[in-house]
């Protein structure tokens, strides 16, 4: 993971001219951006693209950066907002994937036990993929990604009281879908 001054020092290059820098940005980034897009919007087919969107939108945003925070947390940023303005546009990617994962734990549960755990995984992501787009941000943001309510905040660009809020009627949502 990059350092702070690493990150600043990358961006004043890429600003100055030396787009090659860029390339270590995606290569740092691109998991963790495509690991969000897919809690976000769950479809495999769809990642791939909304990736690539969100890091052509950062190159284009680079200007903007201001160093007052992150450049992770400016990159969440735009990426929750390319994520936004997909599902606004484009309804196909609302569809959840619901397929299951698994790990190496599960070879030594018994096979009943394994069918009962993909089962409440594939109720549960199917149960996200039904939440408001706000309502599972923030609680995709929380939950996978263990950020804090205030960089939440600051990445949904909403206030800490919204955040709160959010997350609270995403559980209780989530509790309605499942029981």
């Amino acid at each position: 993971m990059l350092t702070n001054e690493q990150e600043q020092q990358i961006v004043q290059q890429i600003l100055s001219g030396d787009k090659e820098q860029y390339a270590v940005i995606v290569r740092e980034y691109q998991q963790t951006v495509s690991n969000l897009c897919y809690k976000l919007v769950g479809n495999k087919l769809d990642v791939e693209e909304v990736t690539q969107r969100v890091f052509v939108e950062l190159y284009t945003a680079l200007p903007r950066f201001r160093y007052a925070s992150r450049l992770s947390t400016f990159i969440y940023r735009i990426t929750v907002n390319v994520v936004s303005k997909m599902l606004k546009h484009d309804r196909r990617i609302v569809s959840y994937d619901a397929a299951p994962e698994s790990d190496d734990r599960d070879f030594q549960r018994s096979h009943e036990e394994q069918l009962i755990k993909e089962e409440q995984t594939r109720r549960l992501r199917e149960a996200i993929g039904h939440l408001k787009h706000e309502q599972r941000t923030a609680l995709v943001l929380y939950t996978y990604n263990d950020f804090s309510y205030n960089d939440i905040a600051e990445v949904m660009q909403v206030s800490l009281a919204k955040v709160e809020s959010l997350i609270f009627r995403a559980k209780k949502n989530l509790q309605k879908m499942l029981v």
